[in-house]
């Protein structure tokens, strides 16, 4: 049988129930790809559940870098009777099955491989999953050499006997890959490989805790919860090579309360969390709004309300960002839309907050955070990072009424000043009043940062031809796959703004879709939030809104068919 994928990759998935070891298949088997020589995007879908279920991996490999997940499968490896129910959307009279006909039973274009079998016979068929990864690396020609040295790493803290019996159900999956390859009974077309020596595979989750560390993270203080959980994670692994703090509070209230103290006494700090975790926060963050102390926060989106679709993905939680907290007082939301632009702006996040004494917001989701894929080391340079803390005076007043907003912030025991904080409404110096017309000058200090950020944040670019007269606006992590399937649709006559900061909103939005015939806005949300804070501030409405929220992630061939259809209206 062979498949027919796009010329430069194919689109592989691997599934099973939870408990089955999907997750640690998944990261290995995008690791070796990724030191075979080829271009890996991999992302997830998984059940709240630690048993049963449905979890998948989908791997796309390719002669080219891809940032963008297929709907398309071309080869399906199922570990469970239940996967090919589940995945049927997503097969095709195309699709290969290759796995056990004892677990799926007889199905069409099923290419039999005795999984359970060979994994009894070494004592465990929890071992079918690493012949699985076997099989996978087998049909694609990945030598089996970096393969068994791959797991011999990853397994060694585990004893010899369970290193010995992986290596040899992987070499087992293996040979029946390579055997189905070199027969002819599954084939496909050959994807072209290049020296990727100097590329690193991380996921959504590490490049945002490793953009933190970059930017001068000092602290992290934090309440698990999915998907935001892996940040703190990561860096709790690492707090001694970077001479982190992490605090796992007993609750979303004393993590932000903690960090704001973090900043108060000096050091940078954020916070981690998703929805329903924030929703705990929001009074800190008022706080934050009223000291004017500086405040990084990762909210990783997920499907709401309340407990919603806890492992799966949505852009939910725009508005719930915006608009936290009570009464008015600045801040800043950034969405990077990919594993580079999640360390980039999680690093200048720090410098952002430390400026303009404002909470900046990181809004990721499920399916950023968790997404793989090869790409060039983040880049570092010396002496970047910036501070914003000054030596007080004995005269120091920590809310100095300035014409930018901005006022001097000291921290305790750095000069002679008393740096002075109140939650209530205060004077210059900090201290609590009730002067009515002081209160008016206070609230127009803390608003006139707001224009400040306006001016200095970066403005919009339009990815097309400047005169095109149809424009697709998109944020986050949908911006990859928009652009992606622009492309596929040879769209010359259509631009895309990929929006990745949120609010303020960019400089130059706004005459881009005054200029334009036709908008069109894509979100993984159903009442378009950023759709609706563009018309709040502009004016502007969306002819056509692309949405989606059944906690999936878009795939490019159905944002095809999607524009497609928009655009066949524009041209009508």
């Amino acid at each position: 049988m062979t498949a027919s994928p796009a010329a430069h990759d194919i689109s592989i998935v691997l599934a099973g129930e939870a408990g089955q070891g999907i997750q640690t298949i998944e990261q290995l088997l995008t690791r070796i790809l990724k030191l075979a020589g080829f271009h890996i995007h991999a992302t997830k879908e998984y059940m709240s559940r630690v048993r049963g279920g449905t979890n998948s991996t989908s791997i796309r490999v390719s002669s080219r870098p891809v940032q963008a997940p297929l709907r398309r499968i071309d080869l399906l490896v199922p570990l469970d009777d239940k996967v090919i129910e589940h995945l049927q959307y997503r097969l095709s009279g195309e699709t290969i099955i290759a796995g056990d006909r004892e677990v799926v039973g007889d199905v069409a274009r099923l290419q039999h491989v005795p999984l359970m079998q060979m994994a009894r016979e070494i004592g465990n068929e929890m071992y079918a999953n690493t012949m699985a990864l076997g099989l996978i690396l087998g049909l694609l020609a990945v030598d089996a050499l970096v393969m068994e040295q791959d797991l011999g790493s990853r397994f060694a803290g585990k004893g010899e006997e369970v290193v010995a019996n992986n290596i040899r159900a992987a070499r087992l999956g293996h040979d029946q890959g390579r055997g189905l390859r070199e027969s002819g009974a599954i084939s496909f077309p050959e994807i072209a490989r290049h020296d990727n020596d100097n590329e690193i595979m991380v996921n959504g989750t590490e490049a945002i805790a490793m953009g933190a560390i970059a930017g001068g993270c000092q602290c992290i203080t934090s309440y698990p919860m999915t998907p935001g959980t892996g940040v703190i994670t990561f860096m709790a692994q690492h707090q001694h090579d970077f001479g982190l703090l992490v605090e796992q509070a007993e609750d979303e209230i004393a993590a932000i309360n903690m960090a704001l103290g973090a900043w108060y006494a000096g050091a940078r700090a954020m916070v981690t969390t998703s929805g329903g975790g924030f929703a705990l926060m929001t009074e800190g963050v008022s706080l934050a709004g009223m000291l004017e102390m500086p405040m990084v926060i990762h909210l990783a989106q997920r499907p709401g309300p309340a407990t919603g679709l806890p492992t799966r993905t949505e852009q939910g939680d725009l508005e719930l960002a915006l608009y936290a907290g009570h009464g008015e007082f600045p801040r800043i939301i950034l969405a990077p839309e990919s594993l580079q632009g999640a360390f980039a702006l999680s690093r200048r996040a720090f410098d952002l907050a430390d400026r303009y004494q404002v909470p900046v917001f990181l809004l990721t989701d499920q399916y950023l955070v968790d997404t793989y894929y090869n790409i060039a080391p983040f880049a570092l340079e010396p002496g970047e990072m910036k501070h914003f803390i000054v030596e007080t005076a004995e005269d120091y007043r920590r809310y100095q009424l300035t014409p930018d907003g901005i006022s001097p912030r000291g921290i305790p025991g750095r000069g002679q000043g008393l740096v002075g904080v109140d939650s209530d409404e205060h004077d210059e110096a900090g201290h609590i009043t009730e002067d009515l017309e002081l209160r008016v000058r206070m609230v127009d200090k803390r608003l006139r940062k707001l224009e400040k950020i306006k001016e200095e944040l970066f403005p919009v670019a339009l990815d097309g031809r400047k005169d095109c007269r149809t424009i697709v606006v998109s944020w986050g992590s949908v911006n990859p796959i928009v652009r992606e399937a622009l492309e596929l649709l040879g769209a010359n006559d259509v631009a895309q703004l990929a929006l990745q900061q949120l609010y303020p909103l960019p400089a130059g939005l706004e005459q881009y879709l005054a200029a334009a015939d036709k908008t069109i806005i894509v979100e993984n949300n159903a009442t378009s939030q950023m759709g609706r804070l563009i018309q709040r501030e502009t004016g502007h409405r969306f002819h056509h809104a692309v949405l989606k929220y059944n906690g999936l992630a878009f795939s490019v061939e159905e944002l095809v068919d999607d524009l497609q259809k928009c655009l066949g209206d524009v041209r009508k």
